[in-house]
This record gives C-alpha cells, structure tokens and sequence, in this order.
C-alpha cells in the first residue's frame, strides 16, 4: 500500500521552495504522479468607483508581472528536480479563484504536501496558504512541513497521537504507507479517559497495526499543567520522531475557523512533520 497522487501546494516563500525536494523525494519513494500545485491570484479587484482604475493599472501589472516571474522560476526548478528523480510529474497554475482552490485539487491526491504557515512572514506577500482550511475542506490527509529547519527523511520514527477519535482513526488509516516502513512507531495516549478507549488505551489500535504488519509500542501520559500539543511535541523530540501522525480537530463557522487545543499548538510550534486528518 502506498500513495499514488501526491499533491504539493505551492507560495513565493522561501519553505515552500525548499519542499521541492522532499515531495519529490516523496514522489520516488512510492512511485507516484507528484502535481504541483501554485495557485496565482489575481491582484485586481472591484474600484466600485472610488478609485480610478485607469491610475492603478500600472501597479497591478507590476504584482501581475513579479507573480508571474516568480512563478516560471518555481515552475522551472520544480520540472527540474521532477527530472533529477525521475518521477511522473505535472504544474499547475490556474488564475481563476474556483480553479485556484487547493482543497478542491485535495480531493483528488492520496497526500497533499504543503508547509507550516509562517506568522513572521512579510505583509506585502500574499496571504498564507492555512494547512488546516486545506484540511478540513478537502477530506484528505496532508503533510505540513515546518518553515524552519532540514528534514530528509520522514517516517523512520513516527509518533501516533490517539485518543481514539473518528479523526484520530482517520489519520492513522491515512498514514498506513509511513506506518509500514517505519522503523520504530510509538502511539501516545494523553489523559486517556475511561470508556473511550476501552480496558487498556492504546492497545486496540496497535493490534489493529499489527496486522498490517506495524509493531507498535503503547504509552500512556497525563498531561497535568502541560496542554496536549506541547506533550505531543516534547514527546516527539525524547524519541528523536521525524513525523508526528494526529487527527485536526474543528469546524468552520462562517468565516471563523475554530481549532482544538492540540491542534492550534502543533500547527503554531511544530518542529517536525506532521501528518494531519480530519
């Protein structure tokens, strides 16, 4: 079992170029079509006649022109890297706002790669691609990449956040391919609660993996003072994991995205991959 479509969504920032090489790497791993995926806006929008369209055209052909430059870049290296691996590849870049949706593209890859949203990046760029919109309106699993650091291997040691939820569940099913190569997978248990995982939490899940062929090792913590995320984190980091596999808890209210704890935490401070469903 492996993926087959991998989805990378692509910005102008600087991460997002270096997860080039990652679902690339990702790509020839499981011998699967990587799309890349920029979505190019469009820096236009309605005078409604309080301005004078003609007096800002020049400014918007200037974003125009400097989005479009830094896309054939992008565009470029990613065709490049595709060909170094040789992997079965394809960009896209559509410009209309319906066909620009990344979670609409989502629907159709078995993984979307994309990286961490950076809250110290400049105004002037254009605003952030969130991983957990793109997750919760896609249905899919995603792989979100921190902005900071170097990561050249995923799933040797994987880290399972359970508490036995429909989104917990989803995204172990979702992470099976890491799960299966993994050299050492731990399921972490936090303030498991009476009733919700039955007599011994942790221990259902992990057969389940054993017979998919995944030998996994159960712990149990309370998280006392400490929130779920920073748990999750600090547990990753004593076992030396390099990708973190959990469920995105929320819902969206109008236009208000409201996150779970853990997963506000993780998606703020992550130091390593994480693999996310909802």
């Amino acid at each position: 079992m492996g993926y087959k479509d991998l989805l990378l969504v692509l910005d102008e920032s600087e991460a997002s170029r270096r997860n080039l090489e990652l679902a690339a790497a990702l790509g020839a791993r499981f011998g699967a079509h990587l799309a890349a995926l920029y979505p190019l806006p469009s820096v236009r929008f309605p005078t409604f006649g309080y301005y004078d369209q003609a007096a800002l055209d020049p400014l918007f052909r200037g974003l125009e022109e400097k989005l479009a430059e830094s896309m054939a870049k992008l565009r470029e290296e990613f065709e490049r890297v595709a060909s170094r691996r040789g992997i079965s590849a394809e960009w896209r870049s559509p410009q209309s706002f319906a066909d620009a949706d990344p979670a609409v593209h989502a629907r159709y890859a078995d993984l979307v790669i994309l990286g961490q949203h950076d809250r110290e990046r400049r105004e002037e760029e254009l605003p952030p691609l969130r991983p957990e919109v793109i997750a919760l309106a896609s249905g899919r699993p995603i792989l979100v990449i921190p902005y900071a650091g170097s990561f050249p291997q995923i799933g040797e040691c994987v880290l399972v956040a359970w508490n036995a939820s429909r989104e917990a569940a989803r995204a172990v099913n979702d992470a099976l391919p890491f799960l299966s190569a993994a050299k050492k997978v731990t399921v972490l248990a936090i303030d498991p609660r009476p009733g919700e995982h039955g007599e011994e939490p942790g221990f259902d899940i992990s057969v389940h993996l054993a017979r998919h062929g995944v030998k996994a090792e159960v712990e149990r913590t309370v998280a006392g003072e400490v929130g779920v995320g920073d748990v999750l984190l600090s547990r990753a980091a004593d076992l030396g994991a390099d990708l973190l596999v959990m469920g995105v808890y929320g819902h969206a209210r109008a236009r208000e995205l409201l996150l779970g704890g853990a997963s506000r935490t993780v998606l703020e401070t992550m130091t390593l991959p994480v693999l996310m469903s909802h």
